[in-house]
């Protein structure tokens, strides 16, 4: 289905169009390269009193692509969200979102607890803090946007996908892996760099001196060889009042891709656990 705000469509992949009376609303968030569907493989194995509902962010997947960096921003993501949520009359859900879909429930987390049930955050963080290293990330990431434009998808998905945060992820079976490529690939190019450019970790409002007013359970999910999520989401596990912190080991930043059994059941430990 498709959910209008501002004139501009965005790709909703759900069951159906409204969420079941007895059914509680758990909404996913994809990360920066990624779509909606990257999370078809937990709709059918998340706990049955769930209705999970997947949305493809600004610049990613079938969501059309605005060359406006106003629809890139934190605040719009935010707006995407509140939207999503009046179009199905939820009241409030639990989020789950991995790394820049993880920025964006807790940006609307911090914006609006009173809709948030729970939060699953996986390999995300909460900013920069330090304003030198900020404006580091930002110049760094405005250059690879100019790349993503200048060098075309190819190119960029091949750069992406060899950081060493993704290096076991060469380790799937070779048609997986492939497949994965190729999805990345099938994204705008402006898309992509207009979401950096908008929506960057560096950009990003930094909200670590606003965890501690989070008071709804948090599952935080992060691979064993990605050494800086792990310290990442360590530190935000501290400044959560009500949080578990969870360690997929022989896995890097994308664990529900790597150890896809493993994430499913974390997620379902957890949401059997919420009253």
């Amino acid at each position: 289905m498709e959910l209008q705000i501002d004139g501009i469509t965005f790709n909703v992949v759900c069951k159906s169009n409204f969420v079941p009376s007895e059914k509680i609303p758990i909404i996913f968030l994809h990360g920066f390269t990624g779509n909606a569907n990257d999370w078809l493989f937990l709709f059918d194995k998340i706990n049955p009193k769930y209705f999970p509902i997947a949305i493809d962010l600004p610049g990613h997947g079938k969501s059309i692509v605005p060359n406006n960096l106003d629809y890139f921003s934190a605040k719009f993501h935010i707006k995407i969200i509140t939207n999503l949520l009046t179009q199905f009359k939820i009241q409030k859900a639990v989020f789950v979102g991995y790394s820049m879909g993880g920025r964006a429930a807790l940006s609307f987390a911090v914006q609006s607890p009173e809709k948030i049930i729970a939060l699953i955050l996986e390999s995300a963080t909460a900013g920069i803090e330090n304003e030198t290293e900020r404006n580091s990330r930002i110049k760094t990431d405005y250059q690879l946007a100019d790349k993503i434009i200048s060098n075309g998808m190819e190119l960029f998905v091949e750069y992406w996908l060899n950081l060493p945060f993704f290096a076991s992820l060469k380790n799937l079976d070779n048609n997986i892996y492939s497949g994965i490529v190729a999805n990345k690939k099938n994204n705008s190019p402006i898309g992509l760099s207009n979401s950096l450019k908008g929506f960057s970790t560096g950009i990003m409002p930094c909200l670590w001196n606003k965890l501690s007013l989070l008071k709804f359970p948090i599952l935080l999910i992060a691979g064993s060889l990605d050494k800086k999520y792990v310290r990442i989401n360590k530190k935000m596990d501290l400044l959560f009042p009500n949080s578990e912190m969870k360690i997929i080991e022989n896995c890097g930043h994308n664990t529900h891709l790597e150890k896809e059994a493993e994430f499913v059941i974390l997620v379902n430990n957890f949401l059997k656990n919420l009253k």
